[in-house]
């Protein structure tokens, strides 16, 4: 296992070969975002609408703390 990434080595990473996927409930859409899994637990999110634009990067406790607020209702 990967030790945790830190921010700023999230924005190092270059994302031009990544894989990136979206939730099964688009249903094909292109109004959704993407994400992709970084070193260390990290991912990625961009906008499907945009995917040239530069994705947001999260370590895996902030992502896991957002996952866990929209689980929670609170986001």
């Amino acid at each position: 296992m990967n030790p945790p990434a830190r921010k700023d080595d999230l924005y190092a990473i270059d994302l031009s070969g990544a894989t990136w996927r979206k939730s099964s409930y688009s249903n094909g859409g292109n109004h959704c975002v993407e994400i992709t899994d970084l070193p260390g637990g990290g991912v990625a999110v961009r906008d499907s609408k945009h995917p040239e634009r530069d994705a947001l990067r999260y370590t895996a406790d902030e992502w896991t703390a957002f996952r866990q607020g929209v689980l929670d209702g609170l986001l």
